[in-house]
C-alpha cells in the first residue's frame, strides 16, 4: 500500500469511514437476523470493509455475476441500498464544506453505486485493477 493511500485512509476513517462502515454492519446484521437475506448480509459486511478503508482499492464486476445478482440487487435496493446511498450523500455534504474534506466528499459520492448494487461486484486492489501502476 502506498503511503498516500494509508494517509488518506486514516483521515477517511476519522471523518466518515467508521460511521458509514457501522451503517453497513447494521444492515448486514439485520440481513443475518432475517436468515433468508444472509447473502445480502455477506455483501453488506464485504462493502463495510471496503467503506472502512477504501483508498488503494476499487470494485470490479465479477465475470460470473448473472441474473441472480441483478434480482438480488433490486431486492437490496428496496430494503437497504437507498438508505445507505442517502447516508453517503448526507455525509458528503459537510465534507464538501471544508477544503480538506473535498476529496472525501467525492469518495463518498463514488461509493453510492456500490451501496445501491453490491451484488456481482468484488473489491480488489487498485494495483490489480490497473496493472500494477
Amino acid at each position: 500500500m502506498k503511503l498516500i493511500d494509508f494517509v488518506l485512509n486514516v483521515l477517511w476513517l476519522v471523518f466518515c469511514g467508521i460511521w458509514m462502515a457501522i451503517g453497513y454492519a447494521v444492515a448486514g446484521i439485520v440481513c443475518f437476523v432475517l436468515v433468508v437475506t444472509i447473502p445480502f448480509g455477506i455483501a453488506s459486511f464485504r462493502i463495510a470493509g471496503y467503506v472502512l478503508w477504501p483508498f488503494g482499492r476499487t470494485t470490479v464486476e465479477r465475470p460470473d455475476a448473472g441474473a441472480g445478482s441483478f434480482i438480488g440487487n433490486v431486492i437490496w435496493f428496496v430494503f437497504a441500498g437507498w438508505w445507505l446511498a442517502i447516508g453517503h450523500l448526507v455525509t458528503s455534504i459537510p465534507l464538501f464544506l471544508s477544503i480538506i474534506g473535498i476529496p472525501f466528499g467525492w469518495a463518498n459520492l463514488k461509493l453510492i453505486p456500490i451501496s445501491l448494487m453490491p451484488l456481482g461486484r468484488e473489491v480488489v486492489s487498485t494495483d490489480e485493477r490497473f496493472g500494477g501502476r
